[in-house]
């Protein structure tokens, strides 16, 4: 039986359809299995208080293979990235920084904590999954 990948993607609610893309790309990716773990837009966790939020939020991350950093350079302004990425660090969660379609300019925050930075290509992402789980 085929691995299933637990995937947490570290994305900017700004930029929602980078998010809903991405998850796009892997889903309809042959012999790829993916489940992914982040809190979308589309079943957001339902508080205000930042502890919970970040408790529910730490929980996704630790129980996942590996995070995807979307690296546009909004990620730069996300202080929720940048702690979902530190929180992955912290419990050796491999980074892997994905650069949105079209993008030249990519995050620091992304691209100093990645293990590896990928074009936005299915294959590179696919691989770049396979090398680092």
């Amino acid at each position: 039986m085929a691995k299933t990948y637990q995937v947490f993607i570290s994305h900017s609610w700004s930029h929602v359809n980078d998010l809903k893309n991405l998850r796009n790309l892997l889903e309809s990716r042959g012999y790829f299995h993916v489940e992914f773990t982040e809190a979308p837009p589309m079943n957001p966790i339902n508080s205000a208080n930042s502890y919970y939020v970040r408790q529910r939020l730490s929980e996704k991350i630790v129980s996942s293979d590996i995070v995807l950093g979307i690296a546009g350079i909004y990620a730069s302004y996300s202080d929720w990235m940048e702690w979902e990425l530190d929180k992955a660090i912290a419990n050796n969660i491999p980074i892997v920084g994905v650069v949105p379609w079209g993008q030249i300019n990519i995050s620091r925050v992304v691209s100093n904590r990645a293990k590896e930075i990928v074009r936005w290509n299915t294959e590179s992402i696919v691989a770049a999954i396979r090398r680092n789980v």
